[in-house]
């Protein structure tokens, strides 16, 4: 099967066997499945680490909690080359290609983002196919644009809601407010790329008429691209 063969071709990739044996065959994400089917989307976990503390993350949960994590994080920091090495082919072949930085099954991307920058940079010299993206808090303005400088070309930021304080007490972020979030959105759109919102529903706080107003700014604050609406379950 495509998870067999890829184990094989890339035996000395740490990412190839984290993203088969542990998102493909223990966790079925849908996005490493089509990865090892050759189409589509194509994960590329990039960071262990975080910069929030969200409630529900579902890849961390501190032992005192008594919720525990759905699926384990990514361990290590893996390499630019690493990254190279299998998604310039699924670029160069897959239908509709993407290559995504940035999965449920990690930290935050962007705290790699020295590292994402060299593999772009290195990717685009091989192919110009497909898009690069990036699934991300949107917590570093200054990085999404040195990113888009060198080829990113879309972000999706997620977020429970388009209201500060709302935002903050269930991401808990370290070191960056929500103000970054929103700037991050608008780098992307200023340098000619896709901006979506990944956008948790929770009924009763998601339909309040403040919400409603909070979100039609961040929608025209930003020139958002698309709403990627979410069951916040």
């Amino acid at each position: 099967d495509g998870t067999e063969n890829l184990l094989q071709a890339y035996s000395h990739n740490r990412l190839i066997k984290h993203l088969m044996e542990n998102c493909c065959r223990t966790y079925h994400c849908p996005a490493a499945r089509n990865f090892a089917m050759g189409r589509w989307e194509c994960p590329v976990p990039s960071s262990p680490a975080c910069n929030a503390n969200c409630i529900g993350c579902i890849s961390f949960q501190p032992q005192e909690e008594s919720i525990v994590s759905t699926q384990d994080r990514l361990t290590f920091k893996p390499t630019a080359e690493e990254i190279v090495e299998f998604t310039v082919p699924h670029l160069e072949t897959a239908p509709y290609p993407i290559v995504s930085f940035g999965q449920g099954c990690e930290g935050e991307p962007l705290l790699m983002w020295e590292t994402i920058k060299e593999a772009i940079i290195e990717i685009r010299k091989h192919t110009s196919k497909g898009s690069i993206n990036i699934n991300t808090n949107g917590s570093k303005p200054d990085a999404v644009q040195k990113l888009c400088e060198v080829g990113l070309n879309s972000i999706r930021v997620s977020l429970n809601s388009a209201q500060k304080h709302i935002y903050t007490a269930y991401y808990r972020p370290n070191n960056y407010e929500f103000e970054d979030i929103v700037e991050s959105l608008r780098v992307v759109r200023k340098n000619g790329g896709w901006a979506s919102i990944n956008y948790f529903v929770f009924p009763g706080m998601t339909d309040t008429m403040e919400e409603y107003e909070a979100l039609r700014k961040l929608i025209r604050d930003t020139d958002l691209s698309m709403i990627q609406w979410r069951n916040f379950n």
